[in-house]
Formats: structure tokens, sequence, C-alpha cells
């Protein structure tokens, strides 16, 4: 008896549906986008704690306005993360890829005891 474990398939929808819910899906769930989007809202924030700075944060800086200057960093790292997620956005993996990783064998002929 064999377990093979296959994606649940909806009979209502094409073939070019479910490519296009598995594509929205990676895109979702891409790990640029929350960081990116995480460093750009933190940036944002510290920046404007830089701008806004009293007298006591400059003196303790030694005058520099580091929330400022390191609010700048983040949110240019964030928007970079963003913007690389939207140039090269993330494709899902091709019905071929996602079987190996599975666990399958890459030859369907191939004896699964002949495995290490």
């Amino acid at each position: 008896m064999e377990n093979r474990s296959e994606p649940a398939r909806d009979p209502l929808a094409g073939e070019d549906e479910t490519e296009a819910r598995r594509s929205a899906a990676a895109r979702l769930f891409d790990i640029r986008r929350v960081i990116g989007g995480l460093f750009a809202v933190y940036g944002v924030i510290v920046t404007l704690m830089g701008v806004f700075d009293g007298r006591a944060e400059l003196d303790k800086a030694e005058g520099v306005r580091i929330n400022l200057w390191a609010g700048l960093a983040m949110l240019a790292f964030g928007l970079l993360m963003l913007l690389w997620q939207w140039l090269r956005p993330a494709e899902p993996p091709a019905s071929g890829e996602r079987e190996r990783v599975a666990g399958q064998p890459d030859d369907p002929g191939a004896d699964s005891t002949a495995r290490a």
C-alpha cells in the first residue's frame, strides 16, 4: 500500500486558477515583505524621534543625532527589502520540486528500500 502525499485539488478550479493561488500565497508569505515592512515602520518612528530629539538626548549622544541616522538607515533597509520583493517576486516551486521536497524519489520507478 502506497502512501503518496499529493496536494488537495479543487475539482471546480482549473489548473491556471490553482497556479495563481499558489503564486499569490508564495508572495503573501514572502519574508522580505515582513522584514521590509517592519524596518520601514520602525525606521519612520525612530527617524521622527531623531528629528524631535531634545537637548538632553543630544548631550547624551555627544551632539550626534543618533536616532535620526539610525532611523534613516532602518528606513532605507526596509525600503530596499520591499523594492527587492517587488522587483523579484517569489514564485511557488514547480510541481517536480514539490514532490522531491515531500520525500518522493526523483525516479518514480526507484525502489524505496534502496534509499539510505
